[in-house]
């Protein structure tokens, strides 16, 4: 299993951390989209307080380390991995205490072609573990607004985590399901839950609006977030969201197996 200084070193050999590919123009991006309240970067979460964009950039830069240099606007985006790692931490910690209580657990992806690997490597270990690890909605239409007006997609199950892929669309190995960022994909599994008498998740483990519609709604929530990805690290300050790791959210899938490594036997669910 890496160590903390072995995963540091992955971290920043794979670019997950360090200068990373996410450019400082498609955050600052964001985070006007965010500051202007659009849906397309609040995924699911509505904020308490005002979010100017300086006041994000200032956010940002203590969470996930990128300058704090109102000049610095274009460029690469810099996560440091110390705050990656401290993150992966407290993560782990509530894994351990998720498996421990064997509570009801839901994970979901709006990133499948990247994350579906590492979020499945955890339902495992929840299963294992005792873990009640939901999938209600299998087959379940959702429509989901895109850049190209609304499109109809459908919930699946890979290996234990929720997905989208878009109706009438060849479902591959390859293709596991489509890149979002909506919320609705998990309004749509807990109202089918509720529906059908619960369980309903006592924790989501996610991305984009998976956690942060969870913990609009008052579930514990946490997962990984790239810096243009504020809506998570908002959510984390106001208390919405319980952890959200910077890393660089769109690299080879091989990369997050070491993550998921270190994080399993931190929470002592290795296998």
């Amino acid at each position: 299993m890496p160590s903390a200084g072995e995963l540091r070193a992955h971290l920043l050999a794979a670019r997950l951390a360090g200068p990373i590919a996410t450019t400082r123009e498609k955050s600052l991006g964001r985070y006007r989209l965010f500051a202007a309240g659009d849906p397309r970067a609040l995924l699911g979460l509505e904020p308490e307080e005002e979010w100017t964009v300086p006041r994000l950039v200032g956010l940002m830069a203590g969470a996930c380390g990128v300058s704090a240099d109102p000049g610095y606007v274009s460029g690469p985006d810099t996560v440091d991995p110390e705050r990656t790692i401290a993150a992966l931490d407290a993560f782990a910690e509530r894994l351990e205490r998720a498996a421990r209580r064997r509570s009801p657990v839901l994970l979901g992806t709006g990133h499948p072609h990247r994350l579906l690997g590492f979020y499945a490597r955890l339902a495992s270990a929840l299963s294992a573990a005792g873990c009640h690890v939901l999938t209600p909605a299998q087959g379940r239409r959702v429509d989901i607004t895109t850049r190209f007006g609304v499109r109809p997609h459908n919930l699946r199950y890979v290996r234990g985590v929720a997905l989208i892929h878009e109706t009438g669309a060849r479902v591959t190995p390859d293709a596991p399901g489509a890149h979002s960022h909506s919320p609705l994909p998990l309004r749509t599994v807990l109202d089918a839950a509720a529906a059908a008498g619960g369980p309903l998740p006592e924790l989501v483990i996610g991305d984009h609006g998976w956690v942060c519609g969870a913990g609009q709604l008052g579930i514990e929530a946490m997962g990984p977030a790239d810096t243009d990805d504020p809506a998570l690290f908002v959510g984390q300050a106001e208390g919405k969201v319980r952890v959200a790791v910077p890393l660089d959210d769109a690299g080879p899938p091989d990369h997050y197996r070491p993550i998921a490594r270190y994080v399993l036997n931190r929470s002592c669910l290795s296998h």
